[in-house]
């Protein structure tokens, strides 16, 4: 059987997606890739069909326990023979796993890295043939990488103690050719074949608003949301835990999760938001890593995450499945403080040298992050551009784009903020942007009283903070003003010349006849309304009776799919995007049904 035959029958879709086919072929001539692809893209196709073709065991190394059920789910209702092992594992089933795996009857493990360095697993990696390992999200292998896992170090050593060295390959959604070069030497890949198929997700609205009420803002982006499904992503614990209750006081039922819970508590709210018991999750970071959960409809982050790294990834896990979705992050300076003081209580368990190195990124890269928050210019190109991809000037999907733009000039806006750094300077006082937008707007706090005698004090008093630090980001950003270390802003060879020179400085910002953000994107929907609500009933019944995950039995495309096709017959049926062999075997008779029943019905009206 050939990949695109497995693609066809086991998986259920006609043709490969952009890459796929690459690193597939590649893989099957025993050579190591990387593979750097968006979420929703189609990574795990890449390893899962190799993996079926070759001779031995695929082992994948993946981070969280939620992402291997997820994906074992998907490949068990698909009819393919994968397992889990990992710290859930009773001894009776992990006894089970490895007689399996020895008779042959396995052709995926799906492991924590913890679990390579044990002795009964490293005594199972020297008496079968593994004919691959994977390493997914393998941007955790690398210090300079957003999610940095010192466990992904010991993936080496177990790939070396194998006495037939297996071929290696490597998948993340976010890595920049710096983590992508990182990857390749510390997990020593031989020659790799390495494939970005681009960083664009075209179905995700990305979107950025500055409320000054958050959780107000929040409750009406929900009210135009009554029955999707979404994450809300928190900076903190403790805001998790008093979002998710204030939601709920609200009328809008959700769950909270954090690593601060117990493992009950966190499975339980886990397994509630992954089976559609609850549609609203507020969570840290922690939460999301590799979550599969294809219906997803929206990503709301409460506030600004430290990177552009995570961000993207925690946006992407909006959409998976190709429909579109909202990407909204909602924005306060205060946020930047916040992300200071995380990044310098980070990293306690490096060495002084390595921990310093590590800061000093992490500070960069939230410079880049608050960057965007504040662009501009299209919000895709501008974080296209930071992974290092091209784009258009013009996305015509992100709120920038939409949200009717005027240019206008701030040259003298400008020239005072120059101005009040110089004179600064000549008091031998250096400070932060946050610290200079205040003097600029006559901060009334008293920390500021004694910048009351600098003649720039309040000079721009007549608009907001949010614009002030607008307006002192683009200047950076184009060169007039440098940002030095510890956040201090400096002057440099351009700053004069803007003074002394008749220059034209200008920004971007929404007409006043624009009262608020259009962020909510069409949506790609059934024509089919009705239709659609019985699949989904179908679905959930089929689901809740094989203790799975609703999209484990089909994605929401897949059901919009039959709403287009009304497919009737087995042979139809299986002309659904998303119905492989064993699909249509299991599922089929159960949807044809609905599909037939819901004709004579409206024959008969």
């Amino acid at each position: 059987m050939t990949a695109l035959e497995i693609l066809q029958q086991q998986f259920g879709y006609d043709n490969f997606r952009k890459g796929q086919a690459e690193l597939i072929s590649h893989i099957l001539q025993g050579q190591d890739v990387l593979g750097i692809m968006p979420t929703g893209a189609g990574k795990s196709i890449c390893y899962q069909i190799p993996a079926l073709l070759l001779s031995g065991l695929t082992i994948v190394v993946t981070p969280l326990i939620s992402l291997m059920q997820d994906q074992v789910n998907a490949l068990q209702a698909n009819g393919i023979p994968a397992v889990w092992l990992n710290s859930m594992t009773d001894r009776e089933s992990y006894k089970k796993i490895f007689r399996l795996i020895y008779q042959k009857k396995i052709k995926i493990l799906y492991v924590a890295p913890e679990r390579l360095e044990t002795a009964s697993f490293s005594r199972l990696a020297k008496e079968i043939l593994i004919s691959m390992i994977v390493v997914d999200e393998a941007h955790c292998v690398s210090q300079w990488g957003q999610d940095f896992r010192p466990s992904y170090l010991k993936i080496l050593s177990f790939l070396q103690s194998i006495p037939t060295r297996p071929i290696l390959s490597a998948f993340t959604a976010t890595a920049t050719q710096e983590v992508a070069n990182d990857v390749i030497e510390i997990l020593d890949m031989h020659q790799p074949f390495c494939l970005s198929t681009g960083f664009d997700r075209k179905n995700l609205y990305f979107a950025v608003d500055y409320p000054k009420d958050k959780f107000h803002a929040l409750i009406e982006f929900l009210r135009t949301r009554p029955e999707e499904t979404g994450i809300i992503y928190c900076i903190s614990r403790k805001l998790t835990e008093q979002v998710a209750s204030d939601l709920n006081s609200n009328g809008f039922p959700a769950v909270y999760y954090h690593a601060g819970l117990s493992n009950e508590k966190r499975c339980k709210n886990q397994e509630d938001f992954i089976y559609d018991r609850i549609k609203l999750i507020v969570a840290t970071n922690a939460f999301g890593m590799g979550i599969d959960k294809s219906n997803i409809s929206f990503v709301v982050h409460y506030n600004m995450p430290k990177n552009l790294e995570s961000y993207y990834q925690e946006a992407g896990r909006a959409g998976r499945d190709g429909s579109h979705a909202d990407c909204m992050l909602f924005y306060h300076p205060n946020d930047i403080r916040i992300n200071q003081f995380l990044i310098e209580n980070s990293a306690d368990q490096l060495d002084e040298n390595t921990r310093i190195k590590i800061r000093q990124k992490e500070k960069e890269r939230l410079y880049f992050m608050q960057a965007y928050c504040s662009e501009n210019q299209c919000l895709r190109k501008y974080m296209l551009e930071y992974f290092g991809e091209k784009a258009p000037e013009y996305c015509g999907n992100c709120s920038f784009c939409q949200s009717h733009c005027e240019k206008f000039e701030i040259t003298l806006e400008a020239q005072k903020i120059i101005s009040c750094i110089y004179r600064l300077y000549q008091k031998n006082i250096f400070l932060s942007e946050i610290e200079i937008a205040n003097i600029l707007l006559g901060c009334a706090l008293k920390k500021y009283e004694i910048y009351q005698d600098i003649s720039t004090y309040g000079i721009m008093k007549e608009i907001s903070l949010n614009q002030c630090l607008h307006m002192i980001q683009i200047l950076v950003q184009d060169g007039w003003i440098s940002r030095g270390e510890h956040e201090i802003l400096k002057l440099n060879r351009n700053s004069a010349t803007l003074l002394k020179e008749k220059r034209n400085i200008f920004m971007y910002r929404k007409k006043k006849t624009v009262t608020k953000i259009n962020y909510h994107s069409e949506k790609a929907i059934s024509e089919n309304t009705e239709l659609m609500k019985l699949l989904k009933k179908c679905r959930q019944k089929l689901a809740q009776k094989e203790h799975v995950p609703a999209y484990v039995i089909f994605t929401d495309i897949t059901l919009q799919d039959m709403c287009r096709k009304c497919p009737v017959s087995s042979m139809a049926f299986r002309s659904v995007e998303g119905v492989g062999r064993v699909k249509l075997e299991k599922y089929g008779d159960a949807f044809i049904k609905v599909i037939k029943d819901y004709q004579n019905a409206v024959k008969t009206i």
